[in-house]
Formats: structure tokens, C-alpha cells, sequence
């Protein structure tokens, strides 16, 4: 196991005092060249001197809050992926047509939730579905409750769907209310919360990649118990589970796991 670096130990120990964030689930070849990357920017020659600043500037611990929760997403990451959930989304309310409740883990910027919604919606227009996105970040989750995106957050956006769902003013694409008022947001840290129980789907998507194998591990099984018995798990393009067994899933498709009944 690679550890964090002894110089950068003091500014772990306050991140977790402020933000309760635990980096040392993070891999920490990533997570110390994120610190020295951020510490540099601000010419600070150890950790206690960046320390300082950022008990000095609410600007800078916003700054290192957004740092080290790496915010990217966007509408349908990965659209051949959607594509195959969607697929195994209609298989799903064949045998189970009602109402589902989603958890949409890490977030983000709300893309990802709010993309399930649109599907949901073609999939079953008359159908209200309990949908949460949840984030450790209390900043971005602020500009998923706006719903206001960049032209590239909307890029896989094929253009009936925009028109339908979303509306231009000015460079930002906004979210109508008719999507933007089936999601509801709230903070929540995957290492150190509880989970919520009987989720039909969850999409947890590019975030345990950046996190120890022994951590992910920890995740995908409380992943598991908070599926009902045949619930979707959902990851990202590059987060294949590769001891998928351990936790009891069953493998649906390339990245969709289900959980056996």
C-alpha cells in the first residue's frame, strides 16, 4: 500500500477535522500529487503554511473542497453504456411495474440523476419515481438544484431530447422544471455515512476508481444490501468489478450488476 506522504499528514488531518472527508481512502499516489498540485497554485512551501491560508480564506478551502471531491460529470456519460441500462431498465419493469426508487451515488452536478429522469420519463411518462442524488460536496450539489449546464455538459444530448427537456438562455442550458422537480438532492459521504435500504437502482459511477482497493470493496458490498433482491447496480466505463461474486451480484452486462433474488 502506497501511504500519503509524511509532509502532507498535518493538511489530511485537517481536511478531515473540516470537511470530513477521508483522503486516506483515496489512492494516495493520486491524492498527493492533487495536494502538491493545489499547494503550488498557491505557493505554500509545506503543508502548514497552506494550512494557514486556509484558515485565513474561505475562498481557499472552497477551492480545495472542489480539489479533492474531483467534480466532472455530464448528461449521459458514456451513451452506448445508458443505452444498454435503459435496456435492462424496461427488462426490469416487465416484472416489476410500479414506482422505483433510485439512488444516483456521487453525483455530482446533478447530470447523472437527471439523466436517469429523462429516461424515465420516455420509459414511463405516467409513472412518478423517487429519484436521489446524493454528494459529499456541498458546493456542487447547490448547482445541481439550479440545473443549469455548459454546452459541453449536454454534448451526448441528442437534439429532440434537448428541445424537449431543456431550454437555452443565454450559453446555459437549464433543466426544465417538469425533470428538474423529480430529483432531489442531499449530502451524503459514501465512506463514512450510512446507506439508504431497497433501492431498484443504483448508478454509482466514476468515483471508487480513485479509491483503495480495500475501499471499493466496502462500498460494493453496502452497495449490495442497499438493493432490493434484483436491483440494478449501475458503474462507470472503467470501474468493472471484477470480484463481482464476493458481494453476491450477478452480472447483467458489461458495467450493470444485478443483485441476485
Amino acid at each position: 500500500m502506497i501511504y500519503l506522504d509524511a509532509e502532507l499528514k498535518p493538511l489530511e488531518r485537517w481536511i478531515y477535522r473540516e470537511f470530513k472527508i477521508d483522503i486516506s481512502a483515496y489512492k494516495s499516489n493520486q491524492m498527493n500529487r492533487r495536494l502538491r498540485n493545489i499547494m503550488q497554485r498557491c505557493n505554500a512551501s509545506s503543508a502548514e503554511e497552506y494550512i494557514d491560508m486556509l484558515e485565513n480564506s474561505e475562498k481557499l478551502r472552497r477551492k480545495l473542497a472542489d480539489f479533492i471531491t474531483i467534480n466532472v460529470s455530464e448528461f449521459f456519460r458514456n451513451k452506448d453504456l445508458y443505452m444498454d441500462l435503459e435496456d435492462k431498465i424496461k427488462e426490469y419493469l416487465i416484472y416489476k411495474p410500479r414506482s422505483l426508487n433510485i439512488w444516483s451515488a456521487a453525483c455530482s452536478n446533478g447530470a447523472e440523476p437527471y439523466s436517469i429522469a429523462i429516461m424515465l420519463d420516455k420509459l414511463t411518462p405516467n409513472i412518478f419515481h423517487s429519484i436521489l442524488g446524493t454528494d459529499i460536496d456541498s458546493t456542487i450539489l447547490e448547482a445541481a438544484k439550479k440545473g443549469e449546464y455548459s454546452k459541453n455538459d449536454i454534448k451526448n444530448v441528442d437534439e429532440p431530447v434537448l428541445k424537449r427537456y431543456f431550454t437555452l438562455r443565454g450559453d446555459k442550458y437549464l433543466i426544465n422544471p417538469c425533470i428538474k422537480g423529480r430529483v432531489q438532492f442531499k449530502k451524503h459521504d459514501l465512506i463514512l455515512d450510512p446507506y439508504g435500504r431497497d433501492y431498484d437502482l443504483i448508478v454509482c459511477r466514476n468515483v471508487v476508481i480513485y479509491f483503495t482497493q480495500e475501499v471499493k470493496d466496502k462500498i460494493y458490498g453496502k452497495l449490495y444490501e442497499a438493493l432490493k433482491p434484483g436491483g440494478i447496480l449501475f458503474v462507470g466505463a472503467t470501474e468493472s468489478i471484477i470480484n463481482f461474486r464476493d458481494f453476491g451480484f450477478e452480472k447483467a452486462s458489461a458495467f450493470i450488476y444485478r443483485k441476485k433474488t
